[in-house]
């Protein structure tokens, strides 16, 4: 493979023209695509195999035209103080406010609270409920505007009027500290490689490759029903690893001028060596976003394989333009170890200076590495501790900031009917197979009116064909709590026994239901996942290292770190511990993706490091040094750009805290939190005290093993060759002349 790399890297240089022409036209290509694609909004969330999804989908085929998968939207209003909306004032502005509702090109209903039951018990609060005929994603931004119109026309009469539901989805906004962070990684750049010119071309690079995928998300977003979330969560993961990508090229670029090579030579080493392990990196990258198709989820797996996409152009591009930019860039790049004159450069560095701080760090942790693992390990286990109260759901408007009309809307109607009002659980009755339905029908309410934490039943409301009825279930808790959570359980138990005594189905579905059976179904999917994530990554790695120590170091390692970020997550988005600073307006359970996507992204993330620092390790260790020397001339030779690269991911990570998008805000948090226990805690001391402590036996894999495995050549052992030939072929020459 290095020899392959090293060619594509000398050819781009030659040909950087042709390449950078192909590159703008690609991107020119995907931007114009996404120019001409409808808007993305808010993907369809379907859950295939689950209880709640088999009752939407009952719902869709026996009551057809109810639009059961249509955007909603709960208009509350709250009377004056010392008033009540059975008022004649109050109650006209309430009925013009239906009646102006009612005439939407797109609302299929409009319940009215006078004769709905939708009055509070003391008359302070009312809603009326919108439905519309298209889902949140395909409603139409002047549906949106008519919707906000009726309400501020309510409010002129004195109501508080707030709106809640998925009408008013919004596109997540990820804020102005996504530039911020990308101002930090600018920052980064510059001081690790000295050179304005050479810190411009990552950024460039990684800006292209972003582009590229996000334009071509925009461009398929309808088609494939990809929603908002997609694209911003690929720019995230594709931004950062796209700069980190060509960084590690570019150093090593540097590194070969500094040796004496010429500048197409260079290129060719540079994309033959690193470019190696940025194909291998990409590959765990890509390997753990696929895999998350595993889960069934059809959202979460478009998620995962649009992001994928984005960051195998990231590989693409550091292997081709980043050699193509640094032909245009001649000497405006300098060899390692100098710096541009606008820094304060412009000469190499003395020779004789003192080791940098990846030597000095490397060699203290190899003359005291049990002291180090023991004192990473106990500190990410510390970390860790939170995790072990891990709460899983999804959000719902209750999570929402509290200067949001949705939150607000939410809290009103929890004041005037209970917190189980915003989560009612829908139960579907299927008589199909019942010689009574009407009887069946009578028996499951009166089933459910019997369970704990029951707050209301209505009424069943059967279908045309009288076969299937629907029964709307209040609870007594809020949609997020363990005990709306245990009746759902108890719904579905009492079914069983309905079923044997009247040969009607009782399936529970509606929005906390399907909530409840994500969680579950992640839950249920965590291992395997990880099973199948982590061990074709350690199959992977032993192919790169030629190690079975070392890969599964590397797991483990991953785990630590993990586990340690779920807890910083727990902490903060559950506990509330530094929620202030973290713009965390309410606390509560964990998203239920987060884990799962988390465990992909980070896994993916991880091996980067490991694979960018011990192939430097390893490389050095091929070429005849002791295991613990190898260990130092790795870090002094990586050490600097690891970190520099870990700085990064989290600057561009940390950017998306600051988005509207709770998901969004909580995965930034998480994957930097676990960048930076990876990359600090992990790769740049519990490996190299691993490592010291292993020593040769680290490199340890059987014969039979090692004879069976192909040769990847990371190291760029067969570039050596070359250089041997060439050596011999030169002292031929001489002989010669001689």
């Amino acid at each position: 493979m290095a020899t392959f790399l090293y060619r594509l890297g000398r050819f781009s240089f030659r040909k950087r023209h042709f390449v950078a022409l192909f590159w703008v036209a690609l991107l020119a290509l995907a931007g114009a695509g996404a120019a001409g694609a409808p808007a993305a909004g808010n993907s369809s969330f379907s859950i295939p195999g689950t209880e709640a999804q088999k009752a939407f989908d009952l719902l869709d085929e026996r009551f057809p035209g109810t639009s059961a998968d249509g955007a909603t939207a709960r208009v509350v209003f709250k009377a004056p103080d010392g008033q009540k909306m059975t008022d004649p004032g109050n109650k006209a502005a309430v009925q013009e406010t239906v009646e102006e509702l009612s005439g939407g090109s797109e609302v299929v209903q409009v319940s009215d609270p006078y004769q709905g039951g939708g009055v509070s018990r003391d008359g302070s609060i009312a809603y009326a409920s919108v439905t519309y005929e298209v889902s949140g994603m395909e409603l139409e931004e002047s549906s949106r505007e008519a919707l906000k119109a009726a309400a501020e026309d309510a409010r002129e009469s004195g109501l508080t009027v707030e709106i809640g539901g998925d009408a008013l989805q919004a596109v997540p906004e990820t804020g102005s500290a996504e530039i911020i962070g990308i101002g930090v990684a600018a920052v980064v750049l510059v001081i690790t490689l000295g050179s304005l010119l050479a810190a411009g071309l990552p950024l460039l690079t990684a800006i292209v490759g972003v582009g590229i995928g996000v334009a071509s998300i925009t461009a398929l977003a309808s088609t494939l029903d990809l929603g908002s979330t997609t694209s911003i969560l690929a720019s995230m993961i594709g931004l950062a690893v796209g700069i980190d990508y060509a960084l590690f090229v570019v150093s090593r670029y540097r590194a070969e001028l500094a040796e004496g090579r010429t500048r197409e030579e260079a290129a060719g080493r540079a994309v033959g060596t690193a470019g190696s392990a940025v194909v291998f990196a990409g590959l765990t990258v890509v390997i753990a976003l696929v895999g998350l198709s595993v889960v069934n989820i059809p959202m979460l797996t478009k998620m995962g394989i649009a992001a994928a996409g984005t960051v195998a152009v990231a590989v693409l591009i550091a292997l081709t333009l980043i050699p193509a930019l640094l032909g245009y860039a001649g000497r405006r790049v300098r060899p390692a170890g100098e710096k541009s004159k606008l820094l304060g450069g412009g000469h190499a560095k003395d020779k004789a200076e003192r080791p940098n701080m990846g030597t000095r760090w490397a060699s203290f942790v190899v003359r005291r590495p049990l002291a180090v693992l023991l004192l990473g390990v106990v500190g990410l286990g510390a970390a860790a501790v939170p995790a072990g109260s891990l709460e899983l759901g999804l959000p719902d408007d209750g999570s929402q900031p509290t200067s949001t009309t949705q939150r607000r809307a939410y809290d009103l109607l929890s004041e005037g009917f209970g917190p189980g009002f915003n989560g009612p659980l829908v139960v579907v009755v299927d008589a199909e197979g019942s010689d009574d339905p009407q009887a069946a029908f009578k028996q499951a309410g009166d089933e459910i009116k019997a369970l704990d934490n029951v707050v209301n039943v209505a009424p069943a409301a059967p279908n045309k064909a009288g076969d299937t009825a629907t029964i709307a279930v209040i609870p007594d808790a809020k949609p997020s709590s363990v005990a709306t959570e245990d009746l759902v359980h108890d719904i579905r138990a009492a079914g069983a026994d309905i079923k044997d005594g009247t040969g009607a189905d009782v399936l529970v579905t509606g929005a906390t239901a399907m909530n409840i059976d994500v969680s579950q179904k992640l839950n249920d999917a965590l291992v395997p996942y990880l099973v199948l994530v982590v061990g074709l990554a350690f199959l992977l790695l032993i192919v790169v290292f030629r190690s079975i120590l070392v890969p599964l170091k590397a797991a483990l390692g991953f785990l630590l770190s993990v586990l340690a970020a779920l807890g910083a997550v727990v902490a903060v988005y559950q506990w509330g511990w530094l929620s202030g600073l973290m713009g965390v307006e309410e606390t509560g359970p964990i998203m239920s993706m987060m884990p799962i996507f988390m465990v992909g992204v980070v896994f993916g993330l991880a091996m980067d490091y490991e694979v960018f620092l011990v192939t430097r390790i390893r490389e050095a260790h091929v070429h005849g040094e002791k295991p613990a020397q190898a260990v130092v001339t790795g870090f002094r030779y990586s050490a600097r750009v690891v970190t520099a690269a870990a700085i990064i991911m989290i600057a561009v990570f940390s950017g998306f805290i600051g988005s509207s998008d709770s998901m969004v805000k909580m995965i930034g948090f998480g994957l930097a939190t676990a960048v930076l226990f990876d990359a600090f805690v992990v790769r740049m001391a519990i490996v190299p005290a691993v490592l010291a402590l292993l020593g040769a036996k680290a490199w340890w894999l059987p014969k039979w093993l090692d004879r069976a495995l192909p040769n990847v050549d990371v190291e760029g052992e067969s570039l050596a060759a070359l250089d041997r030939a060439a050596d011999k072929d030169d002292e031929d020459k001489e002989l010669v002349r001689a």
